[in-house]
């Protein structure tokens, strides 16, 4: 199970990066600040100096830094319970949320932030920007919750 986490997590890492990367150099470089794509999706520009949704956001230099110790922190006990996972639910699960995590620490490595640049709304209801490593942790988190609760109890030995 730990090859299946480990490539989950590398393909979750590059897919993320190799899209910031583009939609970085599409709106950052070529100055577009806003993309309507659909009537309820939008490609933005949104730097993230907070934690998951611009939560805990703060002015503080050492922010970045201790969100960057933060989240290596918990990518460690993710890998610990990745090397301890007998499902592939739950392996696939923590690559996602490992893959990401590690994308959103590159950014903040590398802007200081993180980059965001989905938009969704509908209805009068705005979703907070994200990317796809956001979107890695979430599905990842979506599937241990639901492992847990609907699972089999052997899911780590």
């Amino acid at each position: 199970m730990l090859r299946l986490g480990l490539a989950v997590a590398a393909i979750t890492l590059v897919a993320d990066q190799v899209t910031k990367l583009y939609f970085y150099d599409l709106l950052v470089i070529g100055g577009v600040r806003f993309i309507e794509v659909l009537p309820f999706f939008n490609l933005v520009t949104v730097w993230n100096y907070g934690v998951s949704f611009g939560m805990l956001t703060n002015d503080s230099q050492i922010g970045p830094w201790l969100f960057v110790a933060v989240a290596l922190a918990i990518v460690a006990a993710l890998f610990t319970w990745l090397r301890r996972a007998a499902t592939r639910m739950v392996a696939i699960a923590l690559g996602m949320v490992i893959g990401g995590a590690i994308g959103n620490v590159i950014d903040r490595l590398t802007y200081g932030a993180v980059f965001d640049f989905l938009d969704l709304h509908a209805f009068g209801w705005h979703w907070p920007a994200f990317n796809l490593a956001d979107s890695g942790i979430s599905i990842g988190v979506i599937l241990l919750l639901a492992d847990g609760l609907l699972g089999d109890k052997r899911s780590t030995k």
